[in-house]
């Protein structure tokens, strides 16, 4: 076996079933889940329509670059996006269709990191578990970059010291971040990008969550818009990570795209011919069609809108929680050891939360989730509404 599954953690979820392992909750009260970032709003029916009007492509096997409609879709949604030179972007070079971000996020470092020169991956603390797993599986060094109130829960990146930037080979970026929503702005993109340039990393930025935003509020930027910006229209060293499942409530879709440094992207594209990676063409045509819409998109946001709106309401004065920049996150901090309160809110009011510890890691500075849980705003609205009425009378009764 792999020696290195062994460095593997337990999944936040294992250790979250553990922890509720043998609880009984007041049956009288229906459960309703905050820990998992699964959309709950209804997917739009043209994305089904397309899936099954093209079954037919099921008879053949799908290229690993997937479809030239497909790629042209990816490009003209990035260039209107994060207001791109149109010429800067080749759909032949500089984008992918990947099976969901997860696996790509996980397979890019299987891809760059070379083994044989002590390699490190830097990434933020708490961070989505799979940057730590493909950085251990891929032969490297985890360095970590707390986020906390300290530094309004943005990467400071100039606190990583020069050495690990020179062993660095790969630096995942979350925009906006899990769990606690912050952005990082056009400026601290451009000093991460001048870091890449200055010591030969990669940046693989998971910008899964940057249409999910408030409706009055600036998009969030990104990095290849921050990377034009510079002049660096080849868009050296970067590779950006977009999905539907957030964006379009589609998270059994599994699509999204990778976009970017082409001379990456070749060496990408080779590796997952051999991973055998390619996407089902009614999968394709779903995705082609989700992309091309934003009325859809513009709603979801109205939608995580109203529901921050009214649980912030309700927990005001109870809870130490503030709106986030982005993102249907909520990072509460809690008057309690956030394992013990996720424990006793689950066998006191049935609802689900997930300790802030269990999505990060042990420093010299302390475990910068310690104390936070995060919730996910992500059932309807008046589940919402009724898990902050239960969060409420919880915390009143401690």
């Amino acid at each position: 076996m792999n020696p290195d599954l062994d460095r593997l953690q337990p999944y936040p979820f294992q250790k979250l079933a553990e922890l509720k392992a043998g609880v009984e909750p007041p049956s009288d009260r229906e459960h309703i889940a905050l820990s998992i970032g699964e959309p709950q709003h209804p997917a739009p029916a043209f994305i089904a329509e397309a899936l099954s009007s093209h079954l037919h492509g099921l008879a053949r096997y799908p290229l690993t670059r997937g479809e030239d409609t497909l790629r042209e879709t990816f490009v003209t949604w990035l260039v209107q996006r994060f207001d791109l030179p149109p010429a800067s972007l080749d759909p032949a070079r500089h984008v992918l269709p990947v099976n969901g971000t997860r696996e790509a996020l996980f397979a890019l470092a299987q891809c760059v990191v070379d083994r044989s020169d002590r390699p490190a991956v830097v990434m933020p603390n708490p961070f989505y578990q799979i940057y730590e797993g493909a950085a251990l599986l891929a032969g490297a060094e985890p360095v970590f970059m707390n986020l906390d109130a300290g530094n309004r829960f943005l990467p400071d990146l100039e606190s990583v010291p020069s050495s690990d930037w020179d062993r660095c080979q790969l630096l995942y970026l979350c925009n906006p971040g899990n769990p606690a929503g912050a952005v990082m702005n056009e400026a601290a993109l451009r000093l991460a990008l001048e870091l890449a340039q200055r010591h030969d990393f990669i940046i693989a930025a998971d910008e899964c969550y940057s249409e999910i935003y408030f409706p009055d509020s600036t998009p969030p930027p990104g990095l290849l818009g921050a990377a034009a910006r510079m002049s660096l229209t080849e868009y050296r060293r970067c590779v950006v990570f977009h999905s539907l499942s957030k964006r379009s409530n589609v998270p059994g879709l599994r699509s999204g795209f990778v976009a970017g440094d082409a001379s990456i992207l070749e060496r990408f594209h080779l590796y997952r011919t051999y991973h055998g990676c390619s996407m089902a063409p009614p999968t394709q045509a779903a995705s082609r069609s989700a992309w091309a819409d934003e009325a859809h998109v513009a709603e979801n946001r109205r939608l995580y809108a109203r529901k921050f709106d009214a649980v912030l309401e309700i927990l005001d004065g109870v809870m130490a929680v503030a709106r986030p920049d982005a993102g249907f996150y909520l990072w509460p901090e809690t008057p309690d050891d956030d394992t013990r309160f996720a424990r006793e809110l689950f066998a006191a009011e049935n609802i689900t939360v997930l300790p802030g510890s269990y999505l990060s890691r042990d420093t010299a500075q302390g475990n910068p989730g310690s104390g936070r849980v995060r919730m996910a705003l992500v059932a309807p609205l008046d589940e919402c509404i009724e898990a902050a009425h239960r969060i409420r009378r919880f915390i009143e009764r401690l």
